[in-house]
């Protein structure tokens, strides 16, 4: 098997029969598979039977995505794992060949970050537009979940997508993962995506703080887990964000003491899975640039 394809989705029924009508145009059955993980929506299970070359996975309580993440790429088979979000589709036809030959080209790059084009368009041509017309490539500190190759190797030499973090964060986890055991991670706008996501809309219903207490939480786990002395950067991370959201806004200030108090209870329980990184990679990380998104 050459390739799989992985989604987690859930409360989007339509968004994932757009992308699974994309992927259908790519997909060989030979060669390719593609996993789906639904968390928790019975919605999504009524489709099941119009996509039945889809490997499906089911539970009918959510887990949220990075453990999701964690069991359904357990089950790939593929030389080449593609994550995708279950609204983003890739929008070039040579996308899966582009893989191949970029990770033979580049033999230490254990994954590849593609372009991410963010909104909502009435044709892939008119996403195209909105990319980077010269072709951009280097080597950065972590990959975005919506659109991205891994080696299956350097996905298996790492612990996964975590189990102790919910929904956002879980792709730094992996990215320090990977860099520690001596890959790289490469950014490409050879490869680009569309993630489907209405900006205003996420904002209108509060999306905001939903992600604010998520990222909040789960970055203080993060350096609990990956930092050798994580105190001094989860006190800096909780004054920055005091500073600049719970300080101005009443739901932010409720949701950040909120946050506070579930990291405080969850301490022993993320202890337990503390992996401290050499600081001499933590200093190279921090030299490496985001990729672009």
């Amino acid at each position: 098997m050459q390739i799989s394809f992985l989604i987690v989705t859930k409360n989007r029924p339509e968004e994932l029969q757009f992308t699974l009508k994309q992927l259908q145009t790519f997909f060989d059955i030979e060669n390719h598979e593609v996993l789906i993980f639904i968390d928790g929506c019975q919605l999504t299970e009524k489709i099941q039977s119009q996509f039945p070359w889809v490997k499906w996975y089911v539970s009918n309580e959510s887990i949220l995505a990075s453990p999701a993440r964690n069991f359904l790429y357990q089950q790939a088979k593929g030389e080449i794992f593609i994550g995708l979000d279950d609204d983003a589709h890739p929008l070039s036809t040579d996308f899966i060949s582009l893989s191949q030959q970029i990770f033979k080209q580049y033999p230490n790059v254990g994954v590849l970050a593609f372009q991410e084009i963010k909104g909502v368009f009435n044709s892939d041509e008119e996403v195209l537009a909105q990319g980077e017309e010269r072709l951009n490539e280097y080597l950065c500190s972590e990959f975005v979940g919506c659109g991205f190759a891994i080696r299956k190797e350097v996905y298996e030499a790492t612990n996964g997508f975590p189990v102790w973090i919910d929904i956002y964060g879980e792709e730094s986890c992996v990215s320090i993962e990977v860099l520690a055991q001596g890959y790289d991670i490469l950014y490409t706008n050879r490869i680009s995506v569309n993630h489907r996501v209405n900006k205003e809309e996420r904002f209108k219903i509060g999306r905001n703080y939903f992600r604010f207490e998520k990222q909040l939480k789960n970055s203080a786990f993060y350096y609990l887990v990956y930092y050798p002395f994580p105190l001094y950067k989860i006190s800096r991370l909780l004054w920055h964000n005091f500073k600049k959201y719970a300080f101005k806004d009443w739901n932010y200030f409720v949701t950040f003491f909120s946050s506070i108090f579930t990291i405080i209870i969850n301490l022993p329980r993320v202890f337990k899975y503390r992996n401290p990184i050499d600081s001499k990679i933590l200093k190279r990380i921090r030299q490496l640039p985001s990729p672009k998104y």
